[in-house]
């Protein structure tokens, strides 16, 4: 669907900031924004009217198609602050692509570069006392697009509101996480929209997590819809196995979203000689890769957890523990990555974007 945006950007600022009332020590992730958000209207076959304004609830009808046919995407990426107080985004344009990506395949009309740069800077920059300096401290930012039309027809939205909210952050996970294989629900379907960043798809694993962790596990790694013989991803996150010092993670598909993180450690693996295997990642062999020691280490990688070691791995009534190495690759990664996106080393892959 072809679009075009009035170009003007419109901003209202609010009175008072919030920023003083935070205590940023105690956050609880996604729950505090940011004095402002962006907001923008697609009617009449166009984007129009983009503002900025004071962060504030909406008003929306109850029959608005994403309560009825779940047209919605959204994104998750960060700005970092770094020491001397300069402000960083991180392969925002990984982003911006990715959500386009995620609104053509649910008939969502896709957003103008321009305005959404323009508009996901001005916020940053507006909010930029929201960001604590430091490792682990960040602003989360939340780009989403939904469907508002009013009507209960089976059919795509006329109308669409485009949004950025910003939180700011702490770590997501603060230890190591234990999973179980999936060998019974499915994360995402060949054909289907496992690879855009579609709400419903995070909506629909609650429960498997939740019937996960009455066993003892914080997340699933999810498995093929088929035959459940081939590992995906580890919770809302991408999922890499280190077998001995080979680091293996499977292919991006109809089922498995192309995460930003993902990419960044495969490229940082390489630059660093490490062996990567991009490819099908069988339960059979991580199973006995991990009987006879071979596996050395399972950890997920997404922008708000960054990197998340397994400590352990269950499977049908076994479970296998994981001892870290003194040579993480986790640790490593999570280190290398966060390093760049803080400004504190050299960014060799040019993913820094300095929000001025």
């Amino acid at each position: 669907m072809n679009s075009s945006i009035t170009p003007k950007l419109n901003i209202l600022k609010t009175e008072t900031s919030r920023v003083k009332e935070v205590d940023f020590d105690n956050l609880v992730f996604g729950s505090t924004f940011t004095d402002h958000m962006f907001e923008c209207d697609f009617k009449d076959g166009e984007w129009q009217n983009p503002t900025i304004r004071p962060y504030g609830n909406l008003s929306i009808s109850p029959g608005a198609k994403v309560f009825h046919y779940g047209q919605a995407v959204f994104e998750g990426m960060k700005a970092y602050k770094d020491d001397d107080g300069r402000v960083w985004l991180f392969r925002p344009e990984a982003n911006f692509e990715r959500i386009n990506k995620s609104a053509k395949r649910l008939a969502i009309p896709e957003f103008p570069r321009d305005i959404f740069f323009e508009a996901l800077t001005t916020l940053v920059r507006m909010d930029k006392e929201w960001i604590q300096p430091g490792l682990g401290n960040s602003l989360y930012i939340r780009p989403f697009v939904m469907a508002t039309q009013v009507g209960v027809s089976a059919s795509p939205s006329d109308e669409y509101k485009f949004m950025i909210l910003a939180a700011p952050a702490q770590a997501y996970y603060t230890g190591d996480v234990k999973v179980v294989i999936a060998d019974h629900y499915s994360r995402a379907a060949n054909g289907g929209v496992g690879a855009a960043k579609a709400a419903g798809n995070y909506g629909a694993q609650f429960y498997p997590t939740n019937l996960a962790r009455e066993k003892g596990f914080h997340q699933i790694i999810w498995t093929d819809d088929s035959e459940h013989k081939y590992l995906e991803e580890a919770g809302t996150m991408n999922v890499f196995f280190r077998v001995n010092d080979t680091l293996i993670t499977a292919p991006v598909s109809d089922r498995i979203l192309d995460g930003v993180t993902r990419k960044s450690v495969i490229d940082i693996a390489k630059h660093n000689n490490i062996d990567v295997e991009v490819r099908p990642v069988l339960v059979s062999e991580i199973v006995e890769a991990a009987k006879d020691g071979s596996l050395k280490e399972i950890f997920g990688a997404g922008t708000a957890a960054v990197i998340s070691p397994v400590s352990a791995i269950g499977h049908k009534e076994n479970v296998y523990e994981l001892t870290k190495p003194e040579d993480s690759y986790s640790a490593r990664f999570k280190k290398d990555l966060m390093s760049i996106q803080h400004n504190i080393t050299e960014d060799p892959f040019g993913w820094r974007f300095e929000v001025k």
